[in-house]
């Protein structure tokens, strides 16, 4: 017995000196990667004039997808792949830092989701609504755009499927991110003195079940966003008046707010899907998704026979939605996605068959399957 504690003490400084040697070949090797960053930069500046491309989403969601695959542990295949995407991030940043707009104000989910997609080595841009991150990447103001376009308990955001009815803008990449809620205080006040709980009106959606078990006299107030709730909090708290948020993490570390409850959503697998929203094309990764808009002809059977084609092809549809055209009554028209990229040879087809049965068929972007 006393053999095995005297064996710890030696053991650990070697183990200790072995990690230190493992950090410096590992700093070693990330600075050669940033400099093969830099060759990078420097040879697409020399071979093209014109919008240089700094960004490319296929190639960054095929370099994870390999870091996951030849992943042998003992840190889990995501755990490894956010490690390689925030190094991706600060490469990139070296070539061109990016400016990301997302749907603000800070402390969302939604610019969770950014830091997520592309890494912390971003410039972020809050904007107040839907359209204005839009716009915002029209203008080239910013790089991309984050928009959250479907929650797994609330169903589809329909602001953003109508921001894709008059926008020439490309959507480049997705992300789904858990979405895990949170009851927060000011830390000077007593959760037992709270009246009023505010949040975004999905999350307090979201969170409705648990609200009537557990808060079922406070009364709830819709606001913006999580984010917002948190900094009203945030600046009653100082007033010394009691009231909550339902925000996220982000939110929480940004104004200094206390957890009374943690994960409080009425279903632990809630997941938001986003989306990246940007001005160009994506070439094919391997494992990718398209999204169509199609403005379908009055008439019977019109939407039997668009569905149709995809079932005939072989073409697996993910998601269909519907909405009203604004072009006449009773109009409608359908967001598909499908599995496989537009230049694919079956996917190609079952566009061709669609332009001849819909008035419009529009392409809203081809682009990498969500890796993180």
């Amino acid at each position: 017995m006393s053999n095995s504690k005297s064996a710890v003490p030696n053991t650990l400084p070697l183990l200790r000196d072995r990690i230190d040697s493992i950090d410096s070949q590992i700093q070693i090797l990330i600075n050669e990667r940033a400099r093969c960053a830099q060759k990078v930069a420097e040879v697409k500046l020399a071979e093209q004039s014109d919008d240089v491309v700094f960004y490319r989403p296929e190639r960054e969601a095929q370099v994870l997808r390999r870091v996951m695959e030849r992943n042998e542990g003992p840190l889990g295949n995501e755990e490894m792949a956010k490690i390689f995407r925030q190094i991706m991030s600060s490469c990139l940043a070296l070539e061109k830092p990016m400016r990301i707009a997302f749907l603000g104000p800070e402390g969302t989910f939604t610019q969770q989701a950014a830091l997520k997609h592309f890494g912390k080595s971003i410039i972020s841009a809050p904007m107040a609504a839907i359209d204005e991150v839009f716009r915002e990447v029209e203008s080239g103001a910013a790089n991309y755009g984050v928009v959250p376009v479907e929650n797994s308990t609330e169903g589809v955001v329909n602001h953003t499927l109508d921001s894709f009815r008059d926008s020439q803008l490309k959507i480049c990449g997705e992300v789904e991110e858990r979405i895990h809620h949170h009851l927060l205080v000011s830390p000077n006040i007593n959760p037992e003195d709270v009246t009023h709980i505010y949040s975004h009106q999905q999350s307090l959606a979201q969170c409705r079940a648990w609200l009537d078990r557990y808060w079922p006299h406070a009364e709830r107030v819709a606001v913006s966003s999580n984010a917002e709730a948190a900094r009203l909090v945030a600046d009653a708290g100082k007033g010394g008046r009691a009231i909550a948020a339902i925000a996220g993490e982000v939110a929480c570390e940004l104004y200094g707010l206390s957890k009374v409850s943690a994960n409080i959503e009425d279903r632990p697998d809630n997941t938001t899907r986003f989306l990246i929203v940007g001005n160009q094309d994506v070439p094919p990764s391997g494992k990718d998704k398209t999204s169509l808009l199609i403005s379908a002809k009055n008439e019977p059977g019109a939407l039997y026979h668009l569905l149709e084609a995809f079932e005939r092809h072989g073409v697996d549809m993910t998601r269909l939605e519907t909405r009203p055209s604004l072009m006449s009554r009773w109009g409608y028209i359908f967001y598909i996605d499908f599995v496989g990229h537009y230049l694919d040879d079956e996917c190609c087809t079952v566009i061709d068959e669609l332009r001849e049965k819909a008035s419009e068929v529009k392409v809203l972007g081809s682009y990498p399957v969500a890796v993180l």
